[in-house]
This record gives structure tokens, sequence and C-alpha cells, in this order.
């Protein structure tokens, strides 16, 4: 028995120019952009994933699916001239993500069309080492945290503008009871207020922080620690009266004294919220000025309620980390492992020594 000889019966595909391969080389990047926004990637993200990937374009002056690993060795040697880590890093991590897309959606058609396999040049070898490791955050003690507050409540009383100051009171003790990130209070809506869900109420954070940007990760943050009471206060008394719109759909939650042209509030900007934490700060806690941020609020609330016996399984969903490790790193400085292993150690030593003795 003889193998019969088999033809190719599919078309003979023209042979595409140089204007074809570029012209396609561009709407693979369009397609990318579209595929981030899809994805909820803040604009500036998209624009510097974007810049990355002309930039390593440029350097090795073909098209991006013929890139090689050496490629990108040379870029990103390169780049570490001049540029912290944290920028080489965010340049590789751009790359490899466009990598996976072209991956993910066009390998197929890319060797079609070139014959080329599409391969990331971003590898285990020349990935930058992201030291992912938290910076240590101490944050201040119970009696220190109370001390802020306390004064900043009576100032409020008193401020010359109300309605700023006790929205300012209202975020940041927000920060120091359920861990929101600025960000995410920022971004709350009053709709995003769920009262009547749970025992406490829970608020709908739709733009919560993804893992390695990879767009928003939404989650339940249950009102408790006080956080249901301040809220319920500030909606109210204080929140009707910036303007009278708070019940319209998308009204959001903290806003600005400054007003669209409907004559409703805008929101409130992460930048005026986290002036206001160091104005109070520099007036009622002067030994913590400059150091005290939203985000160390966020690390004293993972630690106050590690201390007040909440588990850490139950912390880490409350402040929306994908890994327990990170939630770790939020509240390792009270942790007592070490200290509670040397006690035990020390008392049996003692009963040894103890056993031995005449």
């Amino acid at each position: 028995m003889t193998l019969a000889l088999v033809h190719d019966l599919r078309s003979a595909r023209p042979v595409p120019s140089v204007e074809d391969l570029d012209a396609f080389e561009q709407d693979l990047v369009a397609g990318f952009v579209l595929a981030r926004s899809a994805a909820g990637v803040e604009d500036k993200s998209v624009q510097a994933e974007i810049r990355a990937i002309s930039e390593f374009r440029d350097s090795m002056d073909r098209h991006l699916w013929t890139a090689r690993p050496d490629d990108a060795d040379r870029f990103l040697g390169a780049q570490r001239h001049g540029q912290a880590h944290s920028t080489v890093s965010a340049k590789a991590f751009g790359i490899s993500v466009f990598f996976e897309f072209l991956e993910l959606r066009h390998q197929a058609e890319i060797h079609a069309l070139t014959g080329e396999f599409v391969q990331c040049p971003i590898d285990e070898m020349n990935r930058p080492r992201s030291g992912w490791g938290l910076n240590l955050r101490i944050p201040p003690s119970d009696v220190e945290v109370a001390c802020l507050f306390d004064g900043w409540k009576d100032h409020v009383l008193t401020a010359r503008k109300f309605l700023p100051e006790a929205r300012n009171y209202t975020a940041a003790k927000v920060w120091s009871q359920v861990g929101l990130r600025i960000g995410e209070s920022s971004r709350l809506d009053m709709p995003d207020l769920l009262w009547e869900l749970g025992p406490f109420g829970k608020a709908h954070v739709r733009f919560g922080k993804g893992s390695r940007r990879r767009g928003p990760k939404p989650r339940m943050v249950p009102l408790i620690n006080g956080s249901r009471d301040q809220l319920a206060w500030f909606i109210e008394d204080v929140r009707g009266q910036f303007d009278d719109a708070w019940d319209r759909p998308g009204a959001p939650v903290f806003v600005s004294e400054r007003r669209s042209k409907d004559g409703t509030c805008n929101r409130i900007s992460t930048e005026a919220l986290r002036t206001g934490l160091a104005r109070a700060v520099e007036r009622h806690l002067p030994s913590w000025c400059g150091r005290l941020t939203p985000h160390v609020l966020r690390h004293y609330c993972a630690s106050s309620l590690y201390c007040n016996g909440v588990d850490i399984i139950a912390i880490q969903e409350l402040l929306g980390h994908e890994w327990i490790a990170t939630t770790m790193g939020y509240i390792h400085v009270l942790r007592t492992h070490i200290e509670d292993s040397w006690v035990k150690a020390a008392s049996r030593s003692a009963a040894r020594l103890g056993g031995v003795r005449t």
C-alpha cells in the first residue's frame, strides 16, 4: 500500500507588503488598547503600556511579533541606565501583557499571515525582579489615632468651612475603620451604600484595586467597626448640604464644593482628601506629620482588627487582598508569634532546670 500524495487545498495567500504588515501591526496595538480599556484599566496606565511597547518596537526596528528574549535583554539593559527600577519593571510588564494579548487572541492569525510564532520576549531570565515585599509601615497606636480623631472632631464643629472638614473627617475615619483605599472611597456613589444588606450594611466597592494592573476588582465591604454610624451621620446631616441631588443616579458620596454646569457638586479628588488629612495631622497629631497617610490608616485598620481578635482571613477579604501574604505584611508588626514561641521555650527550659536541681 502506497501513501497518496496529499495536496494543500487551501488557496495560496498573497505575500503581504510592508505597508500591509505595518497596518496590521497598528491594528493589533489598537485592539490591545480597546481590550485594556474594556478591562477597566485607567487611561494613564494604558498610555504607559503603549509607550513601553512603542519604545521596545523602536529599539529592535522590526515588527513586534518577531521579538525574541534577546531583544528584550538589550532593551531592558539599556533602560536601566538612568531610570528607576520601578520604571523598568513597569515597562517590562507593559510589554509582557501586550504579548499575552497577542498569544491569546492573534496567534493563529499572525502565523497565517507572517509564518511567525508569537513568543513573549519577557521571561524568567530577564524579567525585572520586582521585590514586591511591602514597605514596612508601623501604624500609630490606638491612643494616637484616638487623639487625632478626637481633636479633629472638635475642630469640625467650629471650623469656618464645616462641610469640607466634616467630609474629610468622615473619609479618614472610614479608612481607619474598614481600610478603604483613598481611591476606593472617593469613587463611592450613593447607591453603593447598601444599608440593609447584612447585619451592619455594606459598601459596594466597585473600583477596588486589581492585582497586576488587571483592572478594578470589586468587593463588598461590611460597615463594621463604627463605620456605619459614621457614614450615616455624614449622609443624614452633612451630604445634603452640599447639594440637593444626592439621590440622582451616580451621585458621589464624597463631593467637592465645586459645582458642575448643572449645579450639582463634583466628585471629590483624592488630592483634596489627602490634603485634608495632612492638615488635620499637623494640627492634632504633629508627631506624625508627613508620615500619617491614608494608606497608613489602612494599615492601622488591619492591625487594630487583628489585635481585637478578627481572623486574618476575614481581614484579607475586608481589604480586598488576593494573597494572604499581602495581608500578613499589614499586621506582622504587631504579631507576637516569635515572642510567644520564646516564652514557651523559656518556660520549658526553666521546667527542665528545676527538675535537675537538688
